[in-house]
């Protein structure tokens, strides 16, 4: 697990699932006042999915192998660096409270680049895969996981995050604005028409939804946009780096690894691939 300060900091922003009281911590578990329990997992993590959809939903074991090796080679270094960048550019009180919190953040790669740019904040790694979960404990040493479904009330305290991010993820705005902080922000990295198109149709990948942009906004009405940041660059992808990319994502339910490769026969190597995105920022009044 983190180290105390850590631990002790993100705790005064945690919530019981089950009851909504505090936590504290008690040996190698969690408690609240009523009694619910909560395991720190050898790893580091600490599960707190109460009810909902089982632990199985979240992203399998190949699939967050996967991820991490795309990760690890830079492919989307520039997205996590931009949003660094964002996330620094907010102006945020150092010493105001509030943790920064990644709404279904797998492995950590993009909350580590984060709080690399924001030092004296601590980190919590919202995800409902164990397997994500085991590697996002380690992916900071300022930040925490914890096991979570993003579409039930968040483990967290009202007003309790001074940053909320959601990187090519779910996004339940109703919670969301419940634990961003006054004055706290909430950053979107979200795919363009343009993300990936030369893949896409090839690998028969699933394509951004039209309509996804207007619905986000309308959900988001009690925020103010301040910040709206196009970001396009061309990767060159092998093979490998290509199926990791299809493996890693919803994509991975729709393409079986043998058809997949016979698709990958068919492609030149490498590709020349367009990562677009956009980057946004909220904040709260």
């Amino acid at each position: 697990m983190s180290s105390p300060p850590v631990l002790a900091a993100v705790l005064a922003a945690m919530r019981c699932p089950a009851c909504a009281s505090a936590l504290a911590r008690c040996g190698q578990q969690l408690r609240c006042e009523r009694g619910h329990c909560f395991d720190i997992a050898r790893q580091g993590y600490v599960n707190l999915a109460v009810g909902g959809r089982p632990a199985a939903y979240g992203d399998a074991a190949a699939m967050i192998a996967a991820r991490s090796r795309f990760l690890d080679r830079g492919h989307y270094r520039p997205v996590a660096a931009a949003l660094a960048a964002l996330a620094a550019s907010l102006g945020l009180d150092p010493a105001g409270p509030g943790v920064v919190l990644d709404l279904a953040g797998g492995t950590g790669y993009y909350l580590a680049a984060v709080l690399d740019a924001l030092p004296d904040r601590v980190g919590v790694c919202l995800d409902v895969s164990k397997p994500a979960l085991r590697r996002a404990a380690a992916a900071h040493p300022r930040a925490i996981a914890l096991g979570a479904d993003v579409w039930r009330p968040f483990p967290l305290a009202d007003g309790s995050a001074a940053i909320v991010m959601s990187v090519f993820g779910p996004r339940n705005a109703a919670q969301t604005t419940r634990v961003i902080s006054p004055g706290g922000a909430y950053l979107l990295v979200t795919p363009t028409g343009a993300h990936l198109a030369e893949v896409i149709g090839p690998l028969g990948m699933l394509r951004v939804e039209s309509g996804k942009a207007e619905r986000l906004a309308t959900s988001l009405a009690g925020l103010n946009r301040v910040a709206d940041e196009p970001l396009s660059y061309q990767v060159p992808l092998t093979h490998a780096d290509l199926s990791d990319l299809v493996s890693m994502g919803p994509s991975a339910y729709h393409v079986g690894q043998a058809q997949l490769d016979r698709r990958l026969e068919k492609l030149p190597e490498p590709v020349p691939v367009t990562v677009s995105v956009s980057l946004s920022a909220y904040r709260r009044p």
